[in-house]
């Protein structure tokens, strides 16, 4: 089981009006290999005046989470939930995308200040998607918190399957390039307006869960990967499962934040 190690920010880029990247180097190989797909991962941020953060160290028969918990409050590190947005394996390196929601989340303030050489915690969690061996075709949607998933998932498939992909971003300049072969399709969708200061919430957007009710579906047997805002999320499972008749097992899904909420770590996956 891999254990939680510090690693060091060697760059900041502002990739587009939403999206702030953060390169990370110095990985642990023996607590982090890349696998590709959407491999995510704890981050852990250090509190103000802390110069890295601080892990828990669990007793003899105590879980990491139980530990982190009986933390101070006071040194107990932040911990959010990302995915791996691009590998460098010979630099031992990783690509972070954030989305910036203002000041709304520690993580997304951490990121819009961040400096060469602040240090950060990872805990490796591996993949929550791979393809089936009997899968004919996928189905990828995503808001702008499951681009990165999304576009891991589409540079390890390469031309080996075909997919459809369908991603939502606050505004048309926060569209990444990603590689699509052919007989795959990438579609974008986009809540604001170009120049508006203040963008709609992804809540009040149905634009993902009424293109894929109105896709036609090719033959075959498709697997689904579904992340982003839950009441998204769950339209979308719904409307595959109960409409399309795809069946549970072919559906990975996961509401990555709620409107108004952020959740905590429960250290479920362990």
């Amino acid at each position: 089981m891999a254990t939680p190690f510090h690693a060091v920010v060697s760059d900041v880029v502002t990739v587009s009006p939403s999206f702030i990247r953060v390169t990370v180097e110095d990985l642990d190989v023996d607590n982090f290999a890349y696998t590709g797909y959407d491999q995510w991962f704890r981050l852990f941020l250090p509190q103000d005046g802390q110069e890295r953060p601080v892990f828990p160290q669990p007793e003899p028969g105590q879980r990491l989470w139980e530990a982190y918990y009986a933390m101070p409050e006071e040194t107990r590190p932040v911990v959010r939930n990302y995915t791996v947005r691009r590998a460098y394996p010979e630099r031992r390196a990783i690509d972070i995308d954030f989305v910036i929601h203002g000041d709304e989340g520690p993580a997304s303030r951490w990121a819009q200040t961040v400096t060469p050489g602040a240090v950060i915690g990872i805990l490796d969690q591996d993949t929550m998607f791979t393809p089936h061996d009997d899968t004919d075709w996928l189905l990828l949607v995503a808001d702008e918190t499951g681009l990165p998933a999304v576009a891991g998932v589409i540079d390890s498939i390469g031309d080996r399957l075909p997919f459809h992909a369908y991603i939502e971003t606050p505004e048309a300049a926060d569209v990444q390039h990603i590689a699509v072969p052919d007989g795959a399709t990438l579609e974008w969708r986009h809540r604001d307006e170009p120049g508006a200061t203040v963008h709609r919430p992804a809540v009040d957007s149905e634009q993902l869960q009424k293109a894929v009710e109105s896709a036609s579906f090719p033959p075959g047997r498709v697997q689904a990967l579904v992340v982003g805002e839950s009441s998204m999320v769950r339209a979308v499972r719904r409307h595959l499962v109960n409409d399309r008749g795809v069946g549970k097992d072919q559906v990975t899904f996961c509401g990555f934040w709620r409107h108004h909420t952020t959740p905590a770590p429960t250290g479920d996956e362990e």
